[in-house]
């Protein structure tokens, strides 16, 4: 076998784990077994540049195509750099478990914040290049040492509106009121959004919330216990247990408060009064095995707001690039939490304070609601 006729070989290679028909180990095996005894040729730059591919976690289902459509097709596109979409879920243990191996298999990850700020600290995520990454395309205010805001969802009342009839609830204070609005109630089962509602209904103001009362929203939970149905730790546990009438008011994700809505024909609504708002982030590994930089590009192709909106047909997500929010259509701005009318009416989860207590704060929640 000829020089000319491996390279030509290792180039066909190149193309097809370009096209995602074969994956980067492939391409690794089989161009060995092509350049046996060629090791200068083992080492042709054009031919792995050609080869190149990203691995995004995210957390499965409909993500996998949405992050596809929307992000991992136009980005492969513009750059021949193929998006591998990984559903397995980028949990801050699994990320910590890839970044302490020396060999992570993944680059890209949707991320928390607060786990993004904790893990970054550590030195297990590369720095956002913000000379590649835009913060002008951002919300004031949420883009972070190691993640970059790429969506929004909020925690969100939604209720039974044939139950309540034109008495809709106007906040977290009406949702622990079981004498004016009776019924069974549905909670966050990792406690995001469960101590901010507790606080909000026992009279603290939006603007005193953080640093959180733990104690003082632990009591109030564990006090409202015999109301609570069920702790939901899924979006489509969340939706049954509305749609089957086992609560009559649950706090939920507005991107299931809004498939609850049309699922339920109407009957149950949502309300954005007192919702609270939590960024998605994007974060990459450190020392991902696609290059930082080519994660940074896939981050900065991400803030296209076209392709945001595509996410947010497709999945309820809030675009994080403002210049989205013109493009929403009219009847469907009453979906978008990050709609400046919908935005005034929330509060922002604090995700510094959640960096610094959530591994505390959920042991003692799950303590109160498991007794």
């Amino acid at each position: 076998m000829t020089n000319e006729f491996k390279k030509q070989a290792v180039e066909s290679l190149a193309g097809r784990a370009a096209r995602g028909e074969i994956s980067r180990r492939q391409f690794t095996q089989l161009s060995a077994l092509v350049l046996a005894g060629t090791p200068l040729l083992l080492r042709s730059g054009e031919a792995f540049a050609q080869a190149k591919e990203l691995v995004l976690v995210n957390w499965g289902g409909d993500a996998i195509t949405a992050y596809d459509a929307a992000y991992g097709q136009p980005f492969t596109k513009e750059t021949g750099i193929v998006v591998k979409m990984d559903g397995s879920g980028p949990t801050e243990g699994a990320i910590e478990a890839q970044a302490k191996s020396g060999k992570p298999t993944w680059d890209l990850v949707d991320v928390d914040p607060f786990s993004a700020i904790t893990l970054g600290a550590k030195g297990m995520l590369e720095p956002i290049d913000y000379a590649i990454v835009d913060k002008s395309k951002m919300r004031p205010g949420f883009g972070w040492d190691y993640a970059a805001s790429t969506y929004f969802f909020s925690y969100v009342i939604a209720y039974d509106s044939e139950k309540y009839g034109d008495t809709a609830p106007t906040g977290m204070k009406d949702f622990f009121d079981v004498e004016k609005f009776p019924g069974k109630r549905s909670l966050y089962k990792w406690g995001v959004s469960s101590w901010e509602a507790a606080l909000l209904a026992d009279g603290v103001a939006p603007a005193d919330l953080y640093p959180l009362d733990l104690k003082r929203a632990h009591d109030k939970i564990a006090a409202f216990k015999e109301n609570v149905v069920a702790y939901w730790g899924g979006g489509a546990e969340s939706q049954s247990v509305l749609l089957n009438g086992e609560a009559s008011m649950a706090i939920v994700w507005s991107t299931r408060a809004s498939l609850i809505e049309q699922d339920s024909g109407g009957s149950i609504k949502f309300i954005w009064d007192q919702g609270l708002i939590s960024p998605g982030a994007l974060a990459v590994l450190k020392g991902n095995p696609g290059g930082k930089d080519a994660a940074m590009k896939f981050i900065a192709s991400a803030q296209d707001p076209e392709r945001q909106l595509i996410m947010f047909d497709k999945l309820g997500q809030g675009p994080a690039n403002p210049a989205a929010d013109a493009l929403v259509p009219a009847d469907k701005k009453n979906f978008n939490p990050v709609d400046p009318a919908n935005m005034a009416k929330q509060i922002t989860l604090d995700m510094e304070w959640y960096a610094a207590n959530y591994g505390p704060a959920l042991d003692e929640y799950t303590k109160i609601i498991s007794a």
